[in-house]
């Protein structure tokens, strides 16, 4: 997402916007590149402060969207064919629901999802790697946990597939994240969604 609208820079945006408030947290942010990182940070520390942050990174997401370009290669032929072998699909993210509606929507791609499970309000606490995303996504589609797949390219979705009772791929959307996310514990890992599309087709084939 943050493709055009890089995350570090969000991540110095928000960083500068808290050390206004509170100049003792400039020390405790600096070096911190990812912008929910930042948020997680600022949430430990002080809540009231955390929800003007997050207000700034719902803006951030949201502008991102915008100037984050297509879809990556494979993933519309990847959710047809998941739709198309009879599986619902949620979207499940530590980014704001929000901007995930704003990027489908932007792409004519929404028909494509039955549910989008975002950040919780003012609980950074509650993202990845905390199952808590993926209980409510399952819950969504009256799907049971354990029959749950999540398709994720962060180090993170890895254990919060697990705690929720399912299964995890890694999409190694990087070269160094194959590694990271085998280590991590991923079922499997692709470099393609290409490849989700392919299993599928021939899943139904047969």
């Amino acid at each position: 997402m943050f493709a055009g609208l890089p995350a570090p820079q969000v991540a110095r945006d928000l960083s500068r916007l808290a050390a206004e408030h509170d100049p003792e947290l400039r020390a405790k942010l600096t070096g911190v590149s990812d912008p929910l990182e930042v948020l997680r940070l600022i949430h430990d520390l002080d809540q009231s402060l955390s929800r003007r942050v997050e207000e700034a990174l719902i803006a951030a997401e949201i502008e991102a969207v915008q100037v984050a370009g297509d879809p990556i290669e494979g993933g519309v032929e990847a959710m047809d064919a998941v739709r198309r072998s009879g599986r619902p699909i949620t979207v499940v993210t530590n980014n704001s629901t929000d901007c995930v509606h704003s990027f489908f929507d932007l792409h004519g791609l929404s028909y494509l999802v039955d549910a989008v499970v975002g950040r919780v309000p003012h609980r950074p606490d509650l993202m990845k790697p905390n199952p808590c995303a993926l209980l409510r996504a399952a819950e969504a589609v009256d799907v049971a946990p354990t029959a749950c797949v999540l398709i994720g390219d962060s180090v993170t979705d890895i254990p919060a597939a697990h705690a929720a009772g399912g299964t995890a791929i890694g999409y190694a959307n990087k070269p160094h994240k194959r590694e990271a996310l085998t280590e991590a514990g991923a079922e499997a890992v692709t470099e393609d969604m290409r490849a989700i599309a392919h299993v599928l087709r021939h899943a139904v084939e047969d």
